[in-house]
């Protein structure tokens, strides 16, 4: 069995410089209704109705690694009937249309081990405000927020999450080979899909965190981008 305290990462940031570079694009499809404070304030109050506090955040992908908000205790949980899967398409952020990407979600079935990153007491409009805002983006993408259960050294609970079986996204259902050529090759405004590939496996690697689809993404990547030839 893997050791996640040895693990080695064959995809490295040598990789991701040979594999990013800056092109034009968008961080948001056109035509979308971004979401305003008083937007972001309404769907807090209606997700965090009758929730505990503190509140308790199931990060799983970047959030783990580039939470953005202010985060008190922290503590390592598994997502009870969840796993991992790039499946959200992305032509914008960090992606293009010519050079598509893929952003990561929770797929029904399994179990997926990540962190219950709490919002710290005193900070929950400002920091709801921020979550909601960079997970959901827009009002077409609202609905992709949900309470799902969760196992921790505590016993049993509730978690808030994002992109559990994803609503009113067209999603891409890829085998892992592809998934891996798509991650190298993609690059957006927002950077490259290798570059959030490695931050992923490296957030949960510095967690304690093995996860043998992640860590199978970031060896096909990491060849993929190898195989290509030198350039000029």
């Amino acid at each position: 069995m893997s050791d996640p305290a040895t693990d080695s990462l064959r995809l490295s940031d040598d990789h991701v410089r040979r594999a990013t570079r800056e092109v034009d694009g968008l961080r948001h499809k056109p035509g979308w209704h971004l979401l305003e404070d008083e937007d972001l304030d309404r769907l807090a109050e209606h997700l965090l109705a009758d929730r505990p506090r503190p509140i308790p955040i199931f990060a799983y992908g970047s959030l783990i690694w580039n939470p953005d908000f202010a985060v008190g205790a922290r503590r390592r949980a598994t997502a009870i009937g969840w796993h991992r899967r790039f499946s959200i398409p992305l032509d914008h952020f960090r992606g293009t249309p010519e050079q598509p990407g893929l952003m990561l979600a929770l797929a029904s079935g399994g179990s997926c081990e990540g962190l219950i990153m709490e919002i710290e007491p005193g900070t929950e409009r400002d920091s709801m405000r921020s979550i909601l805002k960079r997970e959901l983006v827009a009002r077409e993408l609202s609905a992709n927020a949900r309470w799902i259960e969760v196992e921790t050294d505590q016993g049993r609970s509730e978690a808030l999450t994002f992109y559990a079986d994803p609503v009113d996204i067209d999603l891409a259902d890829l085998p892992v080979e592809e998934q891996a050529i798509r991650l190298a090759r993609a690059n957006g405004v927002a950077g490259s899909g290798s570059e959030y590939l490695l931050r992923t496996a490296q957030g949960l690697r510095a967690a304690g965190i093995h996860d043998e689809y992640i860590w199978q993404l970031q060896e096909l990547a990491a060849a993929e981008i190898e195989s290509w030839p030198d350039r000029a």
